[in-house]
């Protein structure tokens, strides 16, 4: 990675927004700075600043509480994103969504390409778009290539959940929410989800709304 300049338009806006305490504020689904790809991360802030900047994406990701979270959904153009997933689920929920845990990880200026051609869905949702969740199908397995905070390559396979969870914050670096890709007849609230959708899998979802899954 490059030298950081003295002082970007990017790093004034991060200096900015860390000025105040606590969890970044989140942007939703309207704002053009989601609709936008994200500069690829080439030495913008200096590493002290890219430093607090990954420690408040992780302390909003957590807060929030979410299981990834895109420098873009704190309005920050920057190809970064963090993940993150304790996978506190029961049993039968882990087997059927292949969810496992997940450390804390930074991903700079990542990119996927699907391993195979299985596909998987289910319920996703997204920070920038409270309240709704929806039937997404994705890849179920994916290498990720990136870098970490401290510039070292990341070549790895992803599978289950943990896939979908790289997708889902890589996509929002390209702009794109996951309402794009989702079912549109499986949009639910997150309090019908509550009622009636809390099954491991979507399929009794997809019988009642009248949508398809893959396979």
């Amino acid at each position: 990675m490059a030298s950081p300049s003295a002082r970007t338009p990017l790093a004034e806006q991060v200096e900015e927004l860390l000025a105040a305490d606590g969890p970044l504020p989140i942007v939703s689904a309207g704002d053009p700075v989601l609709r936008r790809p994200a500069e690829s991360y080439d030495g913008q802030l200096a590493p002290e600043l890219l430093a607090r900047f990954v420690q408040a994406l992780r302390v909003t990701m957590r807060t929030a509480p979410g299981v990834g979270l895109a420098a873009v959904q704190v309005g920050v153009g920057l190809r970064i994103a963090v993940i993150e997933d304790p996978a506190p689920v029961p049993e039968e929920v882990r087997v059927a969504r292949e969810r496992v845990p997940q450390p804390f990880r930074v991903l700079v200026n990542p990119s996927y390409e699907p391993v195979g051609a299985r596909r998987a869905a289910f319920f996703e949702g997204c920070l920038s778009v409270p309240g709704w969740q929806a039937v997404v199908a994705r890849h179920a397995e994916v290498r990720l290539r990136a870098r970490d905070e401290h510039g070292r390559a990341v070549d790895e396979v992803f599978t289950g959940w943990p896939a979908r969870i790289v997708q889902h914050e890589t996509d929002h670096l390209d702009g794109v929410l996951y309402v794009d890709r989702a079912e549109p007849r499986s949009l639910a609230s997150n309090e019908a989800m509550a009622a009636r959708w809390t099954q491991p899998t979507p399929e009794a979802a997809a019988r009642a709304l009248g949508f398809e899954l893959p396979g």
